[in-house]
């Protein structure tokens, strides 16, 4: 009997550990990961640096009437791993602008996932994941340059400024929802602090970004 219980126990473990939840890490934010991505300026640059605390690495990033992106070109199985998951914190926001407007179209803190359509970088379609400085959570709009590129918020300094704050998405259903695609893969994943168009200045901190199952 006690042979028994011993068997159905390890049985369980083993049954346990292949049902945790499957993980893909996007970014490391190390110094030898930080030579290999790749930057978009919009205009100017913004400024990065490397740093970490008690949960790991982080990027700090600051923009003063400027704007670029650290980009990653990665495949992500969203079949697999659907959601993506954002720790940030902004330090200094952007409060007073319109944020759907070309006037004042910029974020503290946002992070695109793409997926590619055609053969050149316009036809691609974007979930743009912002750290809104005006806006409540869950608001959406298509950016005011391009329709294929949709700003959805999933946080907010009207609820958290200087303060760390994990968020969740459902990317594949945000594809479905937002561009009406059944998304199984997509292809690359960007980080952007930006204040070109408000010409603000903007301080913000990314950490842990990763996909998981759920």
């Amino acid at each position: 009997m006690l042979k028994l219980a011993k068997i159905a126990l390890i049985i369980f473990l083993v049954l346990s550990n292949s049902l945790k939840a499957e993980k893909v890490k996007v970014f490391e934010f190390t110094e030898d990961e930080f030579k290999t991505l790749k930057v978009r300026k919009v205009k100017g640059k913004t400024s990065w640096s490397l740093g970490s605390n008690e949960n790991g690495n982080y990027i700090r990033a600051e923009a003063e009437g400027t704007g670029s992106g650290l980009g990653k070109e990665i495949q992500i199985d969203l079949n697999k791993t659907p959601f993506i998951n954002i720790t940030w914190k902004i330090e200094k926001d952007l409060s007073g602008i319109v944020e759907n407007s070309k006037k004042g179209h910029d974020y503290a803190a946002r992070v695109f996932v793409v997926k590619k359509t055609g053969s050149t970088a316009l036809s691609n379609r974007a979930v743009n994941y912002v750290f809104s400085s005006n806006n409540p959570i869950n608001e959406h709009w298509p950016s005011p340059f391009t329709k294929k590129s949709i700003d959805y918020v999933l946080a907010t300094t009207k609820k958290n400024l200087n303060e760390w704050v994990t968020v969740k998405a459902n990317v594949k259903e945000h594809f479905k929802i937002l561009h009406n695609l059944d998304v199984d893969l997509i292809n690359a994943v960007a980080i952007m602090t930006d204040t070109d168009n408000s010409k603000l200045k903007a301080i913000s901190y990314y950490q842990n970004i990763y996909f998981s199952s759920e």
